[in-house]
């Protein structure tokens, strides 16, 4: 197979959010529904979501605005701005709205909370509006949909023979049994919700009329539509309506299920799996927030469907994988893959993230190697000979007028490097709580779901507590007791120069300064032993207050990792005090966060905790972190990981979770290459 040389990655599209915080209890709803509906649910880290990149922008109160302007640099952005008399009526948002400008490949779409909303001039004269406060109810959804619709006409436009504005709907095709009062009355109620209401334009719905054959209408129908199948009681047992999914899977259509059972099927149709399913009520009578959901659903499906194939076809031309490799928006299924077979393809690929070997045994017998564009089965014992330690916390909180970024994007982020490590057989280390809810207890799961797919009980994972924190109390024993065959917890003692007087057998609150000097030294002491004795280290987010220590933890592991020449990955796209490292490293631009004033600042206490300290040689120089800092050389980081200098830079910048992993692995992979050489 023909591997193309690696480019570097261009996003396929972005959306930004830009509201006043005036505006917040109208327009945050709306961009919260938009950004759970097209993003990986955190809690849900295996499903088949969008996650469409989305960028945030606001400010601390209605007198202010963000600290820039978004920047774009995907192939194609949608700029969704909130206008109202507060953004009309307020000059300094009056004059930040109408300074966006939009291009070829931005796309401003101003949404009206209120009428003073149409009133803005500059990058926004003459641009239709979205007009939010015609909604009388369903607003959230209605504010969905309408969003849902700009991203596939902008993002995803067919649209060569599409005059520029004008509103090219989506083609949905009803799939429904004629045989079930239930689907007829869902269809005919969907049909006529959307013929009468606003909504019209966004949707052009048909059926297999009464009296045509299906073979003649099939391919003008369903080969450019998006299929809703109403799955009543006798759906799956109709032919027609099993040649209407057999047909949409044939063309590669997307699919939403619907599920109307009044009472059950006796046989669930095998093609109609590997899709979406909602659940509506069972009454004849269907009411707007239902229509709205099915609607909403479609939508989200074809941009899903859409989105899909583009970053694949950008990840196949930059060269993450053979550039003959068949492009899925589906996980493989067994028909297509015969159907492939007999077309002489021998590698698909599909999005993230990977299914488990025990749903695809069956592939091994077609001879088709199905991979994502982050794994494929044959790398599943690439990394075990690596410790790898990962340091990704929560950032501090932010009104989205410097930080743009979703706090969820580290937990997503921690979930994705977690997967593929663990997947690869490396070990994982990590300092501090893995409990049920905290930041990284998806390592656990994850540990299990491999533990149970290799068939073994190595442990993979290696959980260090600083002295105190492993007294807590019994919470933490039977936490530990629950996990030990698959996570190893290492205990540190109290260092020697401040166990004098302690009695080491009992938990110590950190509420007195010199409590928390305690505290200071046996967490520096943690993280000089966990540095190194990883082979590499990856950092991202970190908050800049609120810690325990002489500094933030996330600062102190990228000191020592420097200090000891120890490869480290900075992964600054997703902001927190590792993006304020890395705008240091990278532009010399010295932040608040690391000066000592802001420390004492913001941290109630700090300025006891580093008086005690100094005093004994142990404290926090910032101005040496800073010098330390600026003194980094990209190309040496670069060269330790074994990455070029560019693919480094791109690592500190890049705010994209599929780009980070895969620079992540390839540095990786190439380490364990050049050792067995």
């Amino acid at each position: 197979m023909k591997i193309n040389n690696e480019k570097s990655y261009s996003c396929p599209l972005s959306i930004y959010f830009i509201w006043s915080p005036s505006d917040h209890n109208d327009a945050f709803p709306i961009i919260e529904l938009f950004k759970d509906n097209f993003s990986r649910n955190v809690d849900k880290p295996f499903s088949r979501s969008v996650n469409l990149p989305m960028l945030f922008y606001s400010s601390p109160n209605g007198r202010e605005v963000p600290q820039e302007l978004p920047a774009p640099k995907s192939k194609a952005a949608i700029l969704f701005v909130f206008t109202s008399v507060n953004t009309a009526g307020v000059d300094k948002w009056r004059e930040y709205v109408e300074s966006l400008k939009s291009s070829e490949s931005v796309k401003i779409v101003p949404v009206a909370l209120d009428n003073m909303g149409l009133n803005h001039q500059g990058g926004l004269e003459g641009v239709n509006c979205i007009r939010a406060y015609e909604w009388e109810s369903s607003r959230n959804l209605h504010g969905l949909i309408a969003l849902s619709h700009e991203v596939l006409r902008h993002g995803f436009s067919k649209g060569e023979n599409v005059a520029p504005g004008t509103a090219s709907s989506l083609k949905l095709f009803l799939s429904h049994s004629k045989h079930d009062e239930i689907g007829l009355s869902y269809v005919e109620s969907v049909k006529k919700f959307i013929d009468n209401s606003s909504i019209r334009r966004f949707f052009d719905a048909t059926e297999i009329a009464p009296g045509y054959k299906f073979s003649e209408e099939i391919e003008e129908h369903i080969r450019d539509s998006t299929i809703i199948a109403f799955v009543t009681d006798t759906y799956s047992s109709r032919y027609w309506c099993q040649k209407e999914i057999l047909y949409a899977k044939k063309f590669e259509r997307p699919v939403v299920i619907v599920n109307c059972l009044k009472e059950f099927e006796d046989r669930v149709f095998p093609d109609s799996s590997n899709v979406p399913c909602l659940t509506v009520d069972t009454g004849l009578k269907i009411d707007e927030s239902n229509i709205l959901k099915i609607l909403s659903s479609s939508l989200t499906e074809t941009i899903r469907f859409e989105h899909a194939l583009k970053k694949l076809e950008v990840y196949q031309q930059i060269g993450w994988f053979s550039s003959d490799a068949y492009l899925m928006a589906r996980p493989p299924e067994i028909r297509k893959m015969l159907e492939l077979k007999n077309a002489g393809v021998t590698q698909v690929c599909y999005p993230e993230p990977p299914i488990y070997s025990d749903e695809a045994d069956w592939q091994d017998s077609i001879n088709i190697e199905a991979i994502t564009p982050l794994w494929a089965e044959d790398q599943k014992d690439l990394l075990k000979v690596l410790k790898v330690g990962i340091s990704i916390s929560d950032r501090s909180e932010s009104s989205y007028d410097k930080v743009h970024t979703h706090p969820e994007q580290l937990t997503k982020l921690s979930q994705s490097i977690s997967r593929h490590l663990l997947s690869r057989s490396a070990t994982l280390v990590y300092g501090g709580d893995l409990r049920k809810d905290g930041f990284t207890s998806f390592i656990l799961d994850e540990a299990y779901v491999l533990s149970d797919r290799l068939k073994t009980l190595d442990i993979k994972i290696e959980n260090h507590l600083a002295w105190p924190i492993h007294l807590e109390g019994a919470k933490i024993k039977a936490w530990r007791a629950q996990h030990h065959k698959l996570m190893k917890t290492i205990e540190h003692k109290i260092p020697r120069d401040v166990a004098n007087g302690i009695a080491t057998d009992q938990f110590l609150e950190p509420s007195t300064p010199e409590n928390l000097y305690i505290w200071s030294r046996c967490l520096s002491q943690m993280r000089q032993h966990i540095v190194g004795n990883c082979d590499f280290r990856i950092c991202a987010g970190g908050k800049a207050s609120g810690y325990k220590g002489k500094m933030p933890g996330v600062l102190e592991e990228i000191m020592i990792a420097l200090e000891s020449d120890k490869p480290l990955f900075l992964l600054g796209g997703f902001d927190g005090l590792v993006g304020d490292v890395c705008r240091l490293i990278l532009n010399n631009d010295v932040p608040q966060t690391l000066t000592e004033d802001w420390q004492v600042a913001n941290n109630a206490g700090y300025s006891q905790l580093i008086k005690i300290a100094a005093k004994n040689d142990t404290h926090c120089d910032y101005s040496r972190i800073v010098s330390s800092l600026r003194a980094v050389n990209t190309k040496a980081l670069a060269e330790k990981t074994k990455l070029s200098e560019e693919e480094y830079k791109t690592i500190m910048v890049s705010p994209y979770i599929e780009e980070c992993v895969h620079l992540i692995l390839k540095s990786l992979k190439n380490h364990c290459e050049l050792a067995d050489a």
